[in-house]
């Protein structure tokens, strides 16, 4: 069985938010860290699946959390994996081409649905030779999800232009997801054209993120995702403590209210685009 090893080290956290009420349609959740997450997986996916949320997809990001990631999905069949490197895990790697070839051993394995989180981050890595690492590293993901016909799940971070632009540049795969949207209507528009699927968390009920709103208002319906990036971005009114799979529910019906759809309806449609992306289950 796979050994798990919180990477932040950080204690216990004891004010965890009470399970909300059970969706009544299940709905994955499609994005989120179990590793950083204080609950072994067993009791991680009996919490979230007792309120209506079956599936939960494992995002690796650098070599040991990807093998971790597959791994778990292997011993799970509630669990699914992706691997990759963290663009801000690129410019940090004394040997980058033997990390991707370790990234690309593991994309073939069938319990991995998808590679990234990939992508560009410039919030947090600054400078044009990591930029520039960062986009080689984008690239040569790019080529992996194609050669293997996983889906692209992307972390874009105040690099909106440079993402689209390199995903034109090397011709997108057939499936790509944009993890925890943090763009606005305009970007919204251009990967719906592209079928480019936007994948909102709970960031998206903070009163300042009205440009989310807009986007998930405008967004066609059969190409959103709901995820928790747990345990980041608790959605309110829990924001500031731990978040989990478990929550996926309360980020299902804020999505609701602002689309002005029926939870059910909407829960139905994350489920089947899920599993389109990353299906079946």
């Amino acid at each position: 069985m796979a050994v798990r090893s919180r990477r932040d080290g950080k204690e216990p956290h004891e004010d965890v938010p009470p399970a909300p009420e059970p969706l009544e349609v299940p709905v994955p959740d499609a994005h989120t860290h179990l590793d950083l997450q204080e609950p072994e997986v067993a009791a991680a996916v009996a919490a979230a699946t007792a309120v209506g949320v079956p599936t939960l997809i494992q995002i690796g990001i650098d070599v040991p959390s990807s093998l971790w990631a597959a791994d778990v999905a292997a011993e799970h069949d509630a669990v699914w994996a992706t691997v990759a490197l963290h663009p801000n895990e690129a410019p940090r790697l004394a040997d980058l081409d033997a990390a991707l070839a370790e990234i690309d051993h593991f994309a073939a394995r069938p319990e991995v649905r998808g590679i990234g989180e990939t992508g560009l981050d410039y919030f947090r890595t600054e400078g044009e030779h990591d930029h520039a690492v960062q986009q080689e590293s984008f690239r040569r993901h790019i080529e992996i999800a194609k050669r293997h016909g996983k889906t692209l799940v992307i972390h874009d971070r105040d690099a909106h232009s440079d993402v689209l632009r390199i995903l034109r540049e090397e011709g997108a795969p057939e499936r790509v997801v944009f993890h925890c949207y943090s763009g606005d209507v305009g970007m919204a528009r251009t990967c719906a054209d592209a079928g480019y699927v936007l994948s909102f968390a709970g960031n998206v009920t903070y009163k300042a993120n009205q440009h989310l709103r807009d986007a998930l208002a405008f967004a066609p319906r059969d190409l959103l995702l709901v995820e928790t990036d747990a345990p980041f971005l608790t959605p309110l009114p829990f924001r500031g403590r731990p978040n989990a799979p478990y929550l996926i529910p309360l980020t299902v019906r804020a999505m609701a209210q602002v689309r002005g759809e029926d939870p059910n309806e909407l829960g139905a449609a994350l489920a089947a685009t899920t599993e389109r992306m990353f299906g079946p289950f």
